[in-house]
Parts: C-alpha cells; structure tokens; sequence
C-alpha cells in the first residue's frame, strides 16, 4: 500500500493523543488511536502503532500498556503529576498581586501539562469565591524586568502610585521617577515588593510591586554601602510585618505558653524560648515595631506583652490611647 502524504505527522500527532487524551485511568486502545489519526487524515496498521510506541518510548517519553478490563496506551509519567498541577493552580488563583485575565491565561497553561480528563479536576480546584485581584495588568510583566535587573545587576527607574477614593492612581514625588538599585523580591502578604536602595534617600526601602508604572531597567550598576551587598531577604521580611515601615529593634516579648506554636510560626525554629514561671516563657525577636507589628500584639490580647526596649513600650502604649481617644470621641457624639 502507497503511504499516505501524511505519514510522516504520524509519530508527532501519536504523541499528541497519548499527551492530551490519555493518563493512568483513561487508556486508548489501538484500535482507538487508529480511529483517531484516521480522523487526521493518516492512515495506520495496528503493528505499526506498535513500533510507534516503541519508537516514542526510546525517545523518552514514559508510554506504557495495559491489558485486562480496561486495555490501551497511556502516558505515564509527565513533567508534573495531578497534586503538583492542583497546587501551582491553587497559588496562581490566590495570588494578589496576579490580575483575574492573568490568572485564567496562566491556569490554562498549566492545564495543557495534564490529560483533558485531569485537566477537569484542575478547573474544579480553580474556583474560590470571592478572591481580591490586583488591579495593576502589568505586574506579571514588571516582575519579569524586576528579576532580569537583579541577574544583571542594575538600577531601575519607574513611576509610583497609590489609589484615591475614586480608584485613580496618583503618583507620589509628583510624578518623578524612582531610581533604585533591586536587591531582592519579596513576596509577603499576598503581594509583591521589592527591596532595594534608594537612590534619592540613600537608604534600603521596599516598594510593592503591582504599585510600580513604567519600569525600566537601566544601565547604571548597583548603588549601596556594604549592608546592601550583604543584604540578607529573608530576616529583612521577617522583621517587616506586612511590610509596614518603622523603627527597628531587639524587642522582647513575655507570653503565655499556650503561644509558642504562634511565636515560632512568626519568628521561624531558631527563636530562643526562656521559661519565665508556670505558664509563660520570654523571647527576644528582631522587628521593625510599626502599627502592623503592635496590630499583632494587640491581636493576641493579654498573651503576650512587650517587656523593651522602653521606645517599644512607649509606641505600643500610644497606640492603645490613640485607640480610646477615637472611642472616646464617638462615645461622647
């Protein structure tokens, strides 16, 4: 028999089948793959499929056969398996900083890593009710340019925003460019920040990233003293809760004993507990003392109090009067 024009797709569109309809629990018989390249407009025999699968396997892809009640070809292993793709697919849907369109494209390229059948069961781990979306489209492309300027690295400039009451963007520093040498890529918080040093106040900052406009990486190398080339990320965002700003410092906590599993899941294995009595035990923790600090002080209530330095105790007690004025106020209206 003359072979067909399209003999020579014959392999790829194999593979093709095996990839997108078939896994461990939805085999293709041969009789179904012949159907199918019939559909392509290719003829086959069944000994050839056999050499077919044969050939595809020496070339490394994990096809394998099964007889009994369910016979057929199926691709076994793949690049990732199910649990690993619900995963990714679950961190790309909670992700902040990743707008909704984003988020789709993204879920749908992950998808094509699995047959249509588990493909199914990533668009039901897709759904989460009313998750928050950045609004900024260009976040996905500002962190690519953000870790291109940190390989190379060089200084970046852009535009900074906030959002007013009408949901506008309103640049800080009057529209100017911020020039600032990357140092690293935080994510904490559901978002994005940069931390780096800042040209114009010559000091390390961080910026969130989906509040960036216009970045552009520049030729001009890294600024900073020798604290920035020993910049360490990951005390830097453990010390910024939410990265909020503020004063830094050894602070030491008194609390009870029924919060170690909290201090240790804040301030990671390596903090050191000191009984203090019965039923509390002390800890010294590096942190920056801003409004979202004492916010999770005053979240855990009477189970954990600031012992120093004095400074600390000083912010901590004037935010808590700062509190009563407002309900005080009201109370008096």
């Amino acid at each position: 028999m003359a072979r067909s024009p399209n003999q020579k797709r014959k392999l790829l569109c194999l593979c093709q089948l095996l990839w997108e309809r078939t896994d461990e629990e939805h085999p293709l018989t041969v009789q179904e793959l012949i159907d199918a390249l019939e559909g392509m407009d290719i003829h086959a025999e069944r000994k050839s499929i056999y050499d077919d699968m044969e050939t595809l396997r020496t070339f490394g892809l994990d096809v394998q056969s099964r007889k009994g009640k369910a016979p057929g070809w199926f691709l076994g292993e793949r690049p990732f398996e199910l649990p690993e793709l619900k995963l990714l697919v679950d961190a790309v849907q909670a992700c902040r900083f990743i707008t909704r369109r984003k988020s789709d494209a993204l879920i749908r390229k992950l998808e094509s890593l699995s047959s249509v059948h588990q493909a199914r069961q990533l668009q039901r781990q897709v759904y989460v009710a009313g998750r928050v979306k950045a609004m900024n489209e260009s976040v996905y492309y500002t962190i690519d340019k953000l870790h291109t300027a940190l390989n190379a690295r060089r200084a970046v400039t852009f535009k900074y925003f906030e959002y007013n009451m009408r949901k506008e963007k309103v640049f800080r520093r009057d529209g100017k460019r911020y020039a600032v040498s990357p140092y690293g890529l935080i994510w904490d918080n559901e978002n994005y920040y940069l931390a780096g040093f800042d040209h114009a106040r010559r000091e390390m900052r961080h910026y969130r990233v989906d509040k960036m406009a216009e970045l552009a990486v520049t030729c001009l190398p890294l600024q900073g003293d020798e604290a920035c080339r020993n910049f360490d990320i990951a005390s830097y965002s453990q010390k910024h809760f939410g990265m909020f700003s503020g004063r830094e410092g050894q602070v030491r906590l008194r609390c009870r004993s029924h919060l170690v599993g909290v201090v240790l899941d804040r301030f990671g294995q390596e903090a050191i507990l000191i009984p203090d009595g019965e039923d509390r035990f002390t800890v010294t923790v590096s942190a920056v003392v801003s409004p979202q600090f004492l916010g999770w002080i005053f979240g855990l209530g009477d189970g954990v109090e600031v012992c120093s330095p004095a400074w600390a105790v000083d912010e901590l007690n004037a935010q808590l009067q700062a509190v009563q004025r407002l309900y005080r106020k009201e109370e008096s209206l």
